[in-house]
């Protein structure tokens, strides 16, 4: 007897990259049923844990209008697809906020982005991808660059 797992619920982690287009485009390539449930995330790194931002020069963004921009940027990926959805908007380690949304929500898949970075800049940057991969309570969609 088979049985078949039916996808109620997809966490889509988007860092804000050119490489979020190819993530929702991939998501719209897949058949979804019209129950389910996208969550769109995005994690914003405090500056502790990225790069220090000097407090005697300017800053390009403040923080509440970079968490506009993304919020629009992922109103309008919400438009895009014809299902029910929902955004979440974090701070902290991308790929732990994504596992912990992962748990909160019990997704069934997370779809998330691969820069495809090696060498030294994987070993210093990390991998967000790899570490979800790993750590993820569900199957893992990992989006490449072309």
């Amino acid at each position: 007897m088979e049985t078949t797992t039916a996808l109620k619920t997809i966490l889509v982690a988007l860092d804000g990259s050119e490489l979020a287009d190819r993530v929702i485009q991939t998501l719209k390539e897949l058949v979804l049923p019209q129950d389910i449930k996208v969550i769109f995330c995005h994690v914003f790194t405090p500056p502790e844990l990225g790069t220090e931002l000097p407090a005697d020069r300017p800053h390009p963004e403040s923080t509440a209008s970079s968490y506009l921009h993304v919020e629009k940027q992922l109103q309008a990926y919400q438009d895009t697809l014809q299902v029910k959805s929902e955004l979440e908007l974090v701070t902290g380690e991308p790929a732990e906020e994504i596992i912990r949304l992962a748990n909160i929500y019990k997704v069934d898949m997370i779809v998330i982005g691969s820069r495809g970075l090696t060498g030294m800049k994987r070993i210093v940057q990390g991998s967000v991808s790899s570490q979800v991969v790993e750590e993820a309570p569900c199957s893992v969609l990992v989006v490449k660059p072309k």
